[in-house]
């Protein structure tokens, strides 16, 4: 019995310690990513790059990294051919939070360093200067950072069919006058 007792406690206690994961939502880097959405929504590239790193690596749905000034562009081009763009996080009646921020550090472990990760979900608006057809699209998008507090990688995660058709709709409206 008492072996069972001791078994019972040691498994309580165990399940119970903190492994070392932290999950907060108004830290800094939380904070910072939010800014950085409203450089974005007001087209402010030299705001997006300044929290960038130099050696920044950009994966939209691949697994093959796209260069910042690649990256620039394509976020030029939504800004050319939307108007207004949002970010929307809320369900039903409750309150448009705009997104949704989370910031995750997880310590070193056998496979893996630490790593702080910065992960956000949200609705993407946008309504076409062209068409005047809105788009909505579910969006995920993390960011891992650096020592130096910049972000080092980021990972899109959201189907760009339509705004890509909106977005050459417009190159070809463009190229056709």
């Amino acid at each position: 019995m008492k072996k069972i007792f001791l078994l019972i406690l040691i498994v309580t206690l165990t399940s119970c310690t903190n492994t070392g994961v932290i999950v907060t939502f108004d830290d800094e880097k939380s904070n910072a990513i939010r800014t950085h959405y409203e450089n974005y929504l007001n087209n402010d590239m030299d705001g997006l790059k300044s929290l960038w790193a130099s050696d920044l690596e950009v994966f939209l749905n691949s697994t093959e990294a796209i260069s910042t000034d690649e990256l620039v562009v394509l976020l030029q081009a939504q800004h050319a051919t939307f108007d207004p763009i949002t970010m929307s996080w809320g369900q039903n009646e409750q309150e448009d939070i705009g997104q949704w921020v989370e910031t995750t550090t997880y310590p070193a472990g056998p496979a893996n360093d630490a790593v702080t990760v910065t992960q956000t979900w949200f609705n993407w608006n946008a309504t076409s200067k062209l068409t005047g057809e809105t788009i909505n699209l579910p969006a995920h998008i993390s960011f891992l950072w650096n020592e130096d507090g910049k972000i080092a990688q980021e990972f899109h995660n959201y189907d760009t069919g339509e705004m890509t058709a909106a977005i050459e709709a417009v190159q070809a409206a463009s190229a056709s006058e």
